[in-house]
């Protein structure tokens, strides 16, 4: 019976993010959500595997464009993306595994992806000797904390740090959209996405980088001990705009799987994509498992 620790993202909640990956979603009163009774990933794999939602340790404002669909409380790992904030959730997170562990994996969305992806960068460097205290990662529309790229001794180019810049703006101008479309729901035309509109992406999803400059991240000049090793499954959208931080993310795992479910910053619930996700924690679990 594998144990999942899940780790929402900014602005969200454990209600949320179980809301997201789960078989019912909890929509504001006020506002009709067209995917409120579709069935997200965890529907699709039995009562055999056990996921742990949690609350981030500090209150915050609500993600751009949650509150107009969500009514819940909002947390953050930190609240603001500096290396000591950063540690300081990884000592919160420690104590949490200690208290309710063991996980045979953590399962992750956003800031939450940072929150593990850092968590072991300095596992790597400090603690080389010691198991993680968990055995794979499922990562969904990740990023990596430059904050803690800079304290570990990564360089940061200017480039990589105006892309992180434009892409979040990218971001909160979609989630001004949604805010938009709640307002005006007759006036949304038949058919219309939020992630349809593609031309402000600075990617293409169909040309991976090379490694050399993962959009201004040079992974040939980072050690190779600071690579994740354990079995992780990466999780994007083509139409997300912050898709480079997952790009980011994925540079950092040496034993991973790739999945791009086509939309944007967001876990679609759609049968196929659905499926295709709980295949690939199936497939996640039972080889760290075989590794163990």
């Amino acid at each position: 019976m594998p144990r999942f620790l899940c780790l929402h993202g900014h602005g969200t909640s454990a209600a949320i993010f179980k809301s997201q990956t789960g078989m019912c979603a909890v929509p504001r009163r006020d506002v009709h959500v067209t995917h409120a009774s579709a069935v997200a990933f965890r529907a699709k794999l039995g009562a055999s595997f056990v996921f742990d939602f949690v609350d981030a340790p500090f209150r915050s404002a609500p993600a751009p464009g949650v509150d107009v669909l969500f009514e819940s409380g909002n947390f953050t790992w930190w609240p603001k993306a500096t290396a000591q904030s950063i540690r300081a959730a990884h000592l919160w997170l420690d104590d949490y595994v200690e208290e309710h562990g063991a996980y045979d994996a953590v399962c992750c969305f956003s800031q939450g992806c940072a929150l593990i992806l850092s968590y072991m960068l300095y596992h790597a460097k400090e603690r080389p000797d010691e198991p993680l205290p968990f055995k794979s990662a499922i990562f969904i529309c990740g990023a990596v904390p430059f904050a803690v790229l800079e304290d570990l001794g990564m360089p940061v180019s200017q480039k990589a740090k105006d892309i992180n810049d434009r892409t979040g703006e990218a971001l909160r101008r979609k989630a001004g959209k949604l805010r938009e479309m709640a307002a005006n729901l007759d006036k949304i035309p038949p058919g219309f996405g939020l992630w349809d509109d593609t031309a402000d992406l600075l990617h293409d999803p169909a040309q991976m980088p090379e490694r050399s400059d993962v959009f201004g991240l040079d992974f040939t000049k980072f050690p190779d001990d600071a690579l994740v090793s354990i079995p992780t499954v990466h999780i994007y959208g083509s139409k997300d705009p912050r898709w480079p931080n997952s790009m980011h993310l994925a540079h950092f795992c040496s034993n991973k799987t790739m999945y791009d479910h086509g939309g944007g910053h967001e876990i679609p619930r759609s049968t196929e994509v659905s499926l295709r996700i709980a295949g690939l924690v199936r497939q996640v679990t039972q080889e760290a498992a075989a590794h163990h």
